[in-house]
Formats: C-alpha cells, structure tokens, sequence
C-alpha cells in the first residue's frame, strides 16, 4: 500500500485534453479505488497464506504424517507470493490510470464548469464513474490490475532459495496459490465485498469534501469550477495519513468484510 501511494503521489499524470474536469475527478476515484481493492487484496493474500501455514504446522506437530515436500510453503514460496501485493503499482497502474480515465471522461462529458453541484449530483458522479469503470471491458478485467495472468511472468523475488527444494515444488505451490487467490477475486461473494467497501468509502469521501466546502454550501449546491481545487485537494489527501489510514480502517470494520475473511481463512470455499 505504502509504495502504491508513494507512486500516485510522484507519478505524472499524462492525461488526455478533455474537459477540464476530467483529471481532478479521474485522481480522486483513482486514489479510492486504488486503496480499496489494494487493502481487499493484500487481506486475501494473508488469510490464503496464512490458513496453508497453519494447516502445515498442525499437521507437522500432530499425529498426521509429515507433509511431502510439494506441500510445504517455505520463505521463498512466502516472499515470492506476497512480492505480487506490488504488482499493480510496478505494471498495473498505467492501464489502470488510463481506463479510470476514459470512465470518468464518460461520466462527465458535456458537464461545463458553470454546472451546479450538489452533495446528491457529486455523489451520483462519483458512483457512476466507478460503475462505468467496473463495467468496462470484459467482466472481472480489473484483476489484471492486481495479478498477472501467469504467475510464472512475473517475479520480484529471487528464484534461489537455501531450503534446498527444487524448481517445481516451489512454482507449483507459488501456482496453486495464485490460483486460490485469483478464483477468491473472481468469486460472487468478493464482488459484493467490492461493493460494500467502496460504497462505504465513497459515503466517507462524501463527508471529508462536504466539511471541506461547508455542509450548507454543497447540500445548496456550488459550480463545478469552485468544487474543481476540493476535489483536486481530496484527491491527494486519500493517499497520505491519517486519511489513508481512516479510510482503510472503515473497509475493517464492515461487518461482511470481517466474515468474509473469517470464512477465507477457515476453508477454501471459493474453489
């Protein structure tokens, strides 16, 4: 997450020259939906890891067997695995800027800066552009964002490891969880997780810019040229704290994000 927003923060933005809108809003929903699903992500990760550690370790200190060594996890199947969590801000994230981009030139096309904005009317765009985004190609495109297609393609970690296991041991495992990961972010169940937790963060985002431009001010409604530096402004605030960490924690406390990993570290019901 650190390294993500330490990226958006430094990293240009080349945007296209439509309406003046447009780049403001495209950071804004960029740097909320970036946080959401990179927080979401990193939790499968833990939780896939973590139940295949526990179940490892049972199994090693019980009655049962002594795993086979395909079985076992060690650092480097950790490290490699984890090493995926900056997949998005290392390859994901020019894709990812230009379609946030072409969803929200979309939404706002034909809005002037003249237009009045209200609380209602600024919640409604913010909605659509991220359904508009969600909805863009083909159904669940936004996991390539996340991961890679094959795992194999992609490796921050160094393939040497002092356990002395060989090659395909450690690329099945690293396989087998990628692919429980992958089949978790394609599931129905991580869909409305996604759901919730940016409805949640944009009823959030909705208060953090009405007390920026006054309660009374954006509820009357104000034109989109004096909402254009609160929205610029919010857009960089996501990423540093305690925003980002306020943020975060609102997706914790939801109380379907909390069964849902409760349910992903117990079993693998989604494969």
């Amino acid at each position: 997450m650190h390294n993500l927003c330490s990226v958006l923060q430094q990293k240009p933005y080349f945007f296209l020259p439509y309406s003046v809108p447009v780049p403001g809003f495209t950071r804004m929903v960029l740097s909320l939906w970036t946080m959401s699903m990179l927080s979401l992500y990193v939790r499968v990760q833990v939780n896939i890891l973590g139940r295949h550690l526990y179940i490892g370790t049972a199994r090693d200190l019980g009655s049962s067997p002594q795993l086979d060594e395909a079985d076992l996890i060690d650092r480097n199947d950790e490290q490699q695995f984890l090493a995926y969590a900056d997949y998005l801000s290392n390859f994901g994230l020019p894709t990812l800027i230009s379609d946030t981009e072409a969803a929200t030139s979309q939404v706002l096309k034909g809005k002037l800066l003249k237009d009045f904005f209200t609380a209602t009317i600024l919640d409604e765009t913010i909605v659509q552009i991220l359904d508009t985004f969600m909805s863009m190609g083909s159904p669940h495109h936004w996991v390539g964002y996340l991961m890679p297609e094959d795992s194999g393609v992609y490796n921050l970690v160094s393939q040497s490891s002092s356990s002395g296991y060989s090659d395909l041991p450690h690329a099945t495992k690293l396989e087998q969880l990628m692919g429980e990961t992958r089949a978790v972010l394609l599931s129905v169940e991580f869909g409305n997780i996604i759901e919730m937790s940016l409805k949640t963060l944009v009823n959030e985002l909705m208060k953090d810019i009405s007390s920026q431009c006054g309660e009374s001010t954006l509820l009357s409604g104000m034109p989109l040229a004096k909402l254009l530096p609160r929205i610029a402004q919010i857009g960089q605030q996501l990423l540093k704290e305690p925003y980002r960490s306020r943020y975060v924690q609102n997706i914790c406390s939801i109380p379907e994000v909390e069964q849902f990993f409760t349910l992903l570290y117990s079993s693998t019901p989604f494969l």
